[in-house]
């Protein structure tokens, strides 16, 4: 019965400690406010996003998870820089089939090489 009056006192004055502390007694007064926890490592907003940005991004946590803006604007970011992305590589690939295809067709003639003049008339023509 000693030892459990003992246990009950002393988590007693832990509570009482603990009250104090975080409640604010003495001359410090209460806590500050904590600062809201922001993303640490954002996205460069200088140049593209590579593989080690997105690999390298870690969201803070919020009292249900994540904080939903910092997920969107990071996502919405990615996303349009994929498009983007998306966008070129249809470029080039369009301009690289052209390319095959006039090649396919045979070399351009050089300049004055198999050329009909459309200034002379067809029978000042060679």
């Amino acid at each position: 019965m000693v030892m459990f009056l003992f246990l009950v006192v002393a988590l007693a004055v832990v509570v009482g400690a603990v009250t104090l502390a975080v409640v604010g007694g003495g001359e410090n007064g209460p806590l500050p406010e904590a600062a809201p926890e922001r993303l640490r490592d954002p996205l460069p907003p200088d140049r593209p996003v590579d593989r080690a940005d997105v690999e390298g991004l870690r969201f803070p946590l919020a009292a249900r998870g994540y904080r939903m803006a910092d997920v969107d604007d990071a996502l919405g970011r990615l996303g349009a820089e994929l498009a983007e992305r998306d966008a070129r590589i249809a470029d080039l690939e369009s301009a690289l089939a052209g390319a095959r295809s006039a090649a396919a067709h045979g070399p351009v003639p050089a300049s004055g090489e198999n050329h009909v003049s459309m200034d002379k008339r067809p029978e000042d023509r060679p």
